[in-house]
């Protein structure tokens, strides 16, 4: 009976003979104590203990084996030992029983203890022995342990039995000896279901998922895989994104008639979420007998992660009716705010969240403050960080994250050092959070110190930490220094080399630019679209035409990349750079994409530089039938009517302006002198030493006209008489900069100046006699790139101003990876 599963009836047999009083004898009690040991049936195995040591068989061999097994299956250990220990004759199969015993339950020290009294007695341990102690040396991770029974494996000659063989291929993995596991593997002469489990789910969890997928590939032409191969082989399409495989195996599960049950479906919702096949994910999840939480927040973090957020909320309501959700569902909803940036959904989870009892839970209170900034709630997310007891690196991080998305530099350098005050250490993710600050501000000396730190923490052979480093360097008027950066790492990857490329096309360097972006592809570095970008861009702004036209048509004939808005963007303010504003204006009409305001917001500016109207008033028409609410275009199409005199459009664009709610950011420079940074608005006369600054500016007038100098009010942009135009031009915030700095700083000291605007064309000439009058290296770094003033010289080809929304569409992507 026992023989044949039918452990029930067994027992109700033994039940009925003990009834009609017919004594069991040393053959009826291994099949009974083997029945209870099937059932795990516990109170009925010590039943039968009593009556084995009634009828006085306690130190019968065979029976006492078996009561070792029966205890070991009901997790009932302490009294298999206690038999093992009462037992005045043993045999290897004694000692195997409870060795297998504590291994299943997880009791592996214990496993290894009676291992170690089975070599005392000199018992040679056999294939079953063996195969249980490298399980055990494998869940401890004790390799030297292993390796010995390895070892002895060999000598007593049962390294070619599969069992110890797969005992060997688990502790292996275990210890992520891989070269051990597919030697191992590769040897074995006969393999069983066992072996391409292990193999198969050993190489997922060690991260290797093609090979686990070629693997099992191999398998289910010789075995049938068990459920907990087929969800390894799930995870593993999931991780390398193939779906095409991963539905292979769904359908081999439907054909082949496996049991769903809810972690296998959570496992295939998750696949096809990540995989991008959201339909598919939902199906199962909709098919599904019933869901628990992780099968909601699946298919919620699929939803999200394939952007759609709608959808996501839409589950989320839905998910409310009939489960509460956890922190994981909060999480991933929150990451939906910061992307949508939308408040009345973060305010609404952040009071579930409080009612649910996550406030306090670390992972939640992190991502409350990353939405919170994201958001433009900058005082939501510090009131957040504040009230939070316990703050992680984590935490830190966050929060002076948002500081960068909010362009507070100040507060993030004060939470900088006040995470270092409270012990906190920053690790990489802080330095990435913080060097961007830096540009923020002209804050050099904190970059250099964050800099020094980076070393100090040693993490300056971190590819990210060097790409972040270019980039802060390059913001804060350090050309040289990024270069150096660049050529000292040790790993370069793409993002590096459009950073070094980048920070070359915004110094005027494009030659320069070119040559990286040759010495990047001969690196067998792969170019992407923002690489090109950055590329055309450079040669933007150094008149390379020809070069510049060369990249967009390799980029399409070279690399099959499909040229963005960005790239037409580029080629627009290519060929208006250059004058060629008839050849811009036939370039954008040919596009295949609908151009947007920012392309013919670049045409524009041109335009009005160069002072053809024509061209001027056609773009002017394309910009109002977009009907943009960029209030940066709507003041280009102002600028150039108000160059032709038409006053009475330029107030009719300011009404409408002013009625939509839109208005123009104000001109503001700034500069650091002795660690404090100083700000200027324009026709600004609220700052320390005015008078004196409008005296040096006077000053220097008379020496500029001296050398030929001749204000261009045509940069005056208002209806007013011609004496307060000059006052309006020595008003502009760069020029009270430029002066400020004259004042308090030694002769021959070399000046930046830093300008949330482009700097105009009259300034841009004021500024080229300045460094030639006061013999000053002035480096002056606007909306669009960095203007180098030496000996009376600007290292910029030409002026053409553009909007700060244009330039943004040129280079905004160029970081985001």
């Amino acid at each position: 009976m026992t023989h044949n599963g039918f452990c029930t009836k067994a027992l109700e047999l033994y039940a009925e003979m003990r009834k009609i009083e017919v004594k069991p004898d040393n053959y009826t009690f291994p099949s009974v104590i083997n029945a209870c040991g099937s059932l795990k049936d516990f109170e009925k195995g010590r039943v039968v203990h009593e009556h084995v040591t009634e009828l006085g068989f306690e130190s019968d061999l065979y029976i006492n084996n078996s009561l070792i097994d029966m205890y070991s299956r009901c997790n009932e250990l302490h009294c298999a030992r206690a038999v093992l220990d009462q037992m005045p004759l043993r045999d290897i199969v004694s000692w195997n029983s409870l060795i297998s015993g504590y291994t299943s339950n997880g009791f592996f020290e214990d496993a290894l203890e009676i291992y170690t009294q089975l070599r005392i007695d000199c018992l040679v341990p056999d294939s079953v022995s063996l195969s249980s102690v490298l399980l055990s040396c494998g869940g401890l991770g004790e390799v030297q342990q292993g390796q010995k029974v390895h070892g002895l494996a060999e000598k007593v000659g049962t390294c070619r039995n599969v069992i110890v063989s797969n005992g060997l291929l688990s502790m292996y993995f275990k210890f992520d000896m891989l070269h051990n596991c597919l030697r191992i593997f590769n040897e074995m002469v006969h393999r069983d279901s066992v072996t391409w489990n292990t193999i198969i789910c050993g190489y997922c969890e060690s991260g290797f998922y093609e090979e686990s997928i070629r693997l099992y590939m191999e398998m289910v032409g010789h075995f049938e895989p068990d459920i907990l191969t087929i969800t390894s082989v799930l995870r593993a399409c999931t991780y390398v994104r193939n779906l095409k495989f991963g539905r292979y195996v769904h359908d081999y599960m439907v054909r082949n008639g496996y049991e769903f049950d809810i972690i296998a479906c959570n496992i295939i919702i998750n696949m096809y979420a990540k995989c991008g096949d959201v339909l598919h994910a939902r199906e199962v999840f909709e098919n599904m007998g019933s869901q628990d939480l992780v099968s909601w927040n699946s298919l919620l973090s699929g939803y999200t992660e394939n952007g759609l957020y709608q959808e996501a909320i839409e589950l989320f309501r839905r998910m409310k009716i009939t489960f509460q959700p956890d922190f994981v569902t909060y999480v991933t909803l929150l990451s939906i705010c910061t992307e949508l940036a939308n408040i009345n959904f973060t305010e609404e989870l952040h009071c579930d969240i409080i009612k649910q009892g996550f406030g306090s839970t670390q992972i939640v209170g992190n991502a409350l403050v990353d939405a919170y900034a994201k958001c433009g709630k900058m005082e939501n997310a510090l009131k957040q960080f504040e009230n939070m007891k316990i703050r992680d690196t984590v935490t830190w991080n966050s929060i002076i994250a948002s500081c960068g998305h909010s362009e507070n530099s100040s507060l993030g350098f004060r939470m900088l050092r006040r995470m270092r005050m409270e012990g906190i250490m920053p690790d990489i993710p802080t330095f990435l959070s913080a060097l961007p600050l830096c540009s923020h501000h002209i804050a050099k000396r904190q970059g250099k110190e964050m800099h020094g730190c980076i070393f100090k923490f040693g993490f300056e052979s971190n590819t990210p930490i060097g790409n972040a480093l270019i980039e802060m360097y390059s913001n804060t008027g350090s050309l040289s220094s990024s270069i150096l950066v660049f050529e000292q790492m040790k790993t370069r990857d793409l993002v590096s080399w459009t950073a070094i490329i980048s920070s070359y096309g915004m110094y005027g360097e494009g030659r320069k630019a070119l040559e990286a972006f040759e010495n990047m592809k001969a690196a067998g570095i792969l170019p992407d679209y923002i690489v090109f970008i950055a590329v055309i861009y450079a040669c933007s702004h150094s008149g390379l035409v020809q070069e510049g036209l060369a990249c967009f048509e390799q980029m399409k004939k070279d690399y099959n990349i499909v040229p963005r808005l960005e790239h037409y963007a580029c080629v627009v303010d290519l060929l208006s750079r250059s004058g060629l504003l008839a050849e811009a204006e036939e370039f954008i009409l040919s596009m295949p994409l609908k151009p947007n305001a920012s392309i013919w917001g670049v045409l524009l500016s041109a335009c009005r530089a160069s002072g053809d109207m024509m061209i001027a008033e056609r773009v002017s028409e394309h910009v109002f039938q977009l009907n943009t609410n960029e209030p940066g275009y709507h003041v280009l199409a102002s600028n150039v009517y108000a160059a032709l005199g038409r006053w009475d459009q330029v107030r009719k664009i300011r009404t409408s302006l002013k009625a939509k709610g839109l208005k123009k950011d104000p001109g503001c420079s700034w500069l650091e002198i002795q660690n404090r940074v100083y700000y200027f608005g324009a026709g600004d006369r609220f700052f320390k030493q005015h008078k004196e600054v409008i005296k040096l500016l006077d000053v220097l007038s008379g020496l500029m006209a001296k050398e030929g100098y001749a204000a261009d009010v045509k940069f005056v942009l208002h209806d007013v008489e011609e004496d307060e135009k000059l006052d309006i031009l020595c008003g502009h915030s760069e020029r009270l900069a430029i002066a400020f700095d004259l004042l308090h700083t030694k002769p021959g000291t070399p000046l930046l100046v830093m300008k949330n605007l482009l700097v105009c064309g009259d300034c841009h000439t004021v500024t080229k006699y300045i460094s030639k009058i006061m013999c000053r290296e002035i480096l002056v770094r606007d909306a669009n790139r960095f203007h180098l003033f030496k000996d009376g010289t600007c290292s910029c080809r030409s002026l053409v101003i553009t909007t700060l929304a244009t330039f943004k569409i040129l280079t905004g992507a160029v970081f985001h990876n």
